[in-house]
């Protein structure tokens, strides 16, 4: 049987860590065992329990304050993800993952590492050679997503991480308990967009966007609607619904339960409290 993953990425401040946190007392409610791996080596407090930290294998601070190195913290974040993958067995000896083991990877906030660095993309490679099914899941801020032109940068960084790292991905509007009742109501509009509406409302403000800027714009949302990957899911945290929900697609995603063995049931047997 194989081994499930969960590989949470997205910008900093998205939600990452409280997105982990939520699932997993989710999945103690459900009576499931999830194990969450800390990938950040510039993390320092966690909502949830860490079964793995990369940090004891290197830290963000360490890198910065070597005298050697002399990295920002940009360029100290990449040497650490740099030095992971070429330590990858580190990795591997200390998940001890067995058949039908759940983890999440909490990943760090810099975008570049998802859309062109090699780094994840080596990661996603080595667990699915360890027998990982692997789900993508994409965190953008909804209080990001309110300006069209900021959902249409949001879904190309979604579009981006899904063709970079070429696994089955889904997208979160996060922290949508945050926001005003009348944001909130706005807000669902971009969950199932529609994306040629977006681009109009773009265009009809031309005292603040030049044309050519609402012609690309308009271009760009045409070929997202075109291929339709990306669609958001809400996370509201007064909503326990919407982890649920997003747990469920992930789930089908993964395709988890499914080398699970049935459980036969003789249905012919009264059960134990009938009466003649």
């Amino acid at each position: 049987m194989p081994k499930y993953a969960q590989i949470v990425m997205g910008p900093a401040g998205s939600g990452k860590s409280t997105y982990c946190a939520m699932m997993e007392d989710h999945f103690r409610a459900l009576k499931r065992r999830c194990f969450i791996v800390n990938f950040d080596p510039a993390a320092e407090d966690f909502k949830y329990s860490v079964t793995v930290d990369v940090r004891e294998l290197v830290q963000l601070e360490d890198v910065m304050e070597d005298e050697d190195l002399k990295f920002g913290p940009n360029g100290g974040l990449i040497f650490c993800m740099e030095y992971v993958m070429k330590n990858l067995e580190w990795l591997r000896d200390n998940l001890e993952a067995q058949e039908d083991d759940y983890f999440i990877f909490d990943c760090p906030g810099q975008i570049e590492l998802y859309t062109h660095l090699p780094a994840m993309k080596m990661l996603t490679e080595t667990l699915q050679s360890w027998d990982f099914r692997l789900c993508g899941v994409f965190l953008v801020d909804s209080q990001f997503l309110g300006d069209p032109s900021k959902f249409v940068s949001g879904v190309l960084s979604s579009l981006s991480c899904m063709v970079n790292l070429e696994i089955s991905q889904i997208s979160v509007m996060t922290k949508l308990d945050l926001l005003p009742k009348r944001s909130k109501k706005q807000i669902r509009n971009y969950l199932d967009p529609n994306m040629l509406a977006i681009a109009d409302s773009e265009a009809a403000d031309a005292s603040y966007h030049s044309k050519k800027f609402g012609n690309l714009t308009r271009v760009i949302c045409e070929l997202i609607d075109d291929y339709g990957m990306v669609r958001f899911l809400p996370l509201d945290r007064a909503d326990e619904d919407s982890i649920d929900i997003i747990l469920q697609n992930i789930d089908m995603a993964l395709q988890y339960g499914e080398d699970l063995e049935v459980q036969d049931k003789d249905f012919d047997q009264d059960p134990p409290n009938a009466t003649d």
